[in-house]
């Protein structure tokens, strides 16, 4: 059985992370996504784009897949359907980010097997932005 990371282990992650690439991050305004990432952006994390199409999203350069991202990312927050997130985990794991962040909603047992022994902080159904706020004390 899953269970998420301690409040500790998650503070940790949230406030030693400058980077974070958000995979289906929409351009519109109006998408939970786009909220989310900037909320991201205005609390002064790097926001990497991950989405099929645009050239900038929220100012950022926008990558189509994540083995396109040539630098490091601290944590990778994925807006996915819980049966479309384990390609994008794969994915994840040759960044060696510090976390994966599947949103609210989604959670996937083969991802969980796919973390295991990693060393990476895997998180399900959990939104990043209702967490950071919770746990820095942070406001919109």
């Amino acid at each position: 059985m899953f269970t998420n990371p301690d409040d500790e282990s998650l503070r940790a992650v949230l406030t030693e992370s400058r980077s974070i690439a958000v995979v289906g991050l929409s351009p519109k305004s109006d998408r939970d996504s786009h909220r989310v990432a900037l909320y991201l952006q205005g609390q002064g994390y790097k926001i990497v784009p991950v989405y099929p199409s645009e050239n900038y999203i929220l100012g950022e350069r926008v990558f189509r897949q994540l083995t396109e991202i040539p630098f490091a990312i601290n944590i990778v927050n994925v807006f996915r359907r819980s049966e479309a997130v384990l390609p994008v985990v794969a994915q994840s794991l040759t960044l060696k980010p510090r976390a994966v962040w599947l949103q609210a909603g989604a959670a996937n047992k083969a991802a969980v097997e796919l973390c295991k022994g990693t060393g990476i902080i895997l998180v399900m159904d959990r939104c990043i932005m209702k967490e950071h706020r919770r746990l820095t004390g942070e406001r919109p």
